[in-house]
């Protein structure tokens, strides 16, 4: 009889965004992929976790080796992957700054979360601390910054003691496979340390693995992985974007103001989940302010023609394209007006919008209430600042707001009334300066659970476990009922 033929492999298509041909096929893992890549990297945990801190740094020294021989490399695969921004050339050199920066502040992290001495309600009892790492962590990233937001969870992860079981967006997949030929480069960190390909099927046998998950992406899909986790009694940690607001007040400089709410806005094509996504200028420079950020927004240049030349590139997603369009419809609609921009323009097969302006905007629309994910600037008047506070705060989000005031003390006193996990003052798009500085936790739908940022970040994935030795008399169970009694003695 002739043996059955090998079952087929599933591929994906995938497409580019600057020329939105399909030019890559993606393999699909398994569920049998899954779980057997999920048993070898328990496997592999197990040693790992094992090491002496140090010797994990010292693995984790040689794969920033084998990065920095390869960033250049890395940062080309993910211009293909997102259409090509500033950030993306600069992705591999990004990553060599994050294993960088762990291999400071993991040691430091870890040692202040250990304690050592004695009890302070039991003077007998010495109490120790053991870090015990989750097994296996599974990160399921997306795919705007496919590689910097993989990376954001997954390094901190590793030097833990955790393995990592990567579940990247389908819709980005190139950068991840640069990547990981600097894995493989490092056979000890290649054994705690792979990942599987496809859409969400392949994300839900992740979580059906792991013993903690990782996502980044959207609300609707973020329930779904919180109720996955949640039937298996197991922590989540998810961040799922925003709808940030800016507060432009009357004292400001308007060149800066506009300035920085633009980029805030635009860069990478607003493709961020802390761009700023509604703007509240203070009515007696509204018009002054829109005026300069029209004349802005129409010096920014497309980078269809030259990826490295432009400011802002196509969508990396087409469906994204068309919630942009169905937000500006709806704003239009109901009485907003598209002073610049506004189309999406199909370039050489990608999809491109130029910075987009409008005014006459109110919370009655989707654009001003539901995340856009594009280049759009949205700018809204405000009479005083209690109803720029309100404005600000009428959102089912909280991931990151902007103040620019007049004054530092005044952009302060603003940005201290404002429900988000980081506030930035007096500039937008600051999110990068608290990386190794400050955890800070998320807001409303923004996210849930501990802080991705920050050295304190790497707790996520260690549980302490106390080690108590009790140095005097144990307690003798017939003395228990005297206990709480007060002595006996003489009647009053």
């Amino acid at each position: 009889m002739a043996s059955a033929a090998p079952a087929q492999e599933a591929m994906l298509a995938v497409r580019n965004p600057r020329t939105g041909q399909a030019d890559y096929r993606l393999a699909v893992s398994s569920a049998e992929d899954v779980t057997a890549k999920a048993a070898r990297l328990r496997e592999g945990q197990q040693r790992w976790a094992a090491l002496p801190l140090e010797a994990r740094c010292g693995v984790m020294a040689r794969w920033l080796g084998e990065v920095k021989a390869r960033a250049a490399e890395i940062g080309e695969a993910d211009a293909v992957d997102t259409g090509g921004c500033h950030t993306s050339y600069l992705q591999g050199f990004i990553t060599l700054a994050n294993i960088g920066g762990w291999l400071e502040d993991a040691p430091k992290a870890l040692a202040a979360y250990r304690v050592n001495g004695t009890s302070a309600v039991m003077p007998t009892v010495e109490v120790r601390s053991e870090l015990v790492p989750y097994a296996l962590v599974g990160v399921i990233s997306p795919w705007n910054a496919p590689l910097m937001l993989a990376l954001l969870d997954a390094v901190p992860a590793l030097f833990a003691g955790s393995a990592v079981l990567l579940k990247p967006s389908e819709v980005t997949p190139r950068v991840i496979e640069a990547l990981f030929e600097t894995v493989r480069a490092v056979p000890e960190l290649a054994a705690v340390f792979d990942y599987v390909s496809g859409g969400g099927e392949v994300g839900q046998q992740v979580i059906g693995q792991a013993d903690l998950i990782c996502f980044t992406g959207s609300v609707p899909t973020g329930r779904k992985v919180a109720v996955a986790c949640a039937e298996r009694l197991i922590p989540c940690f998810l961040e799922l974007g925003g709808k940030d607001p800016a507060i432009v007040t009357e004292t400001v400089d308007l060149e800066r103001a506009a300035t920085a709410v633009l980029r805030g806005a635009v860069y990478a094509t607003g493709q961020v989940c802390y761009s700023t996504e509604r703007v509240y200028v203070h009515r007696s420079v509204h018009d002054a302010f829109v005026a300069k950020l029209v004349e802005k927004a129409r010096a920014v240049r497309l980078n269809a023609e030259n990826p490295r030349a432009g400011h802002i590139g196509p969508f990396t997603f087409a469906p994204q394209a068309e919630i942009v369009r169905r937000h500006l419809a709806d704003a239009v609609a109901k009485g907003a007006q598209v002073l610049t921009g506004g189309e999406v323009e199909e370039i050489g097969g990608g999809l491109y919008m130029r910075p987009t302006v409008l005014t006459g905007v109110t919370h009655a629309m989707e654009i001003m209430r539901e995340e856009t994910f594009g280049p759009c600037i949205p700018v809204m008047a405000y009479a005083d600042t209690d109803e720029a506070v309100r404005l600000a705060n009428d959102t089912q989000f909280g991931l990151t707001a902007s103040v620019l005031a007049g004054s530092e003390e005044g952009a302060l006193a603003i940005g201290r009334r404002i429900n988000a996990g980081a506030v930035f003052l007096q500039d937008t798009f600051l999110t990068f300066g608290k990386m190794r500085t400050i955890g800070t936790h998320s807001f409303g739908f923004s996210g849930l659970g501990g802080s991705r940022t920050g050295p304190e970040s790497i707790l996520r994935f260690v549980r302490r476990k106390a080690l108590m030795t009790q140095h005097g008399p144990v307690a003798d169970i017939q003395d228990d009922h005297h206990l709480g009694q007060k002595p006996a003695g003489p009647a009053a």
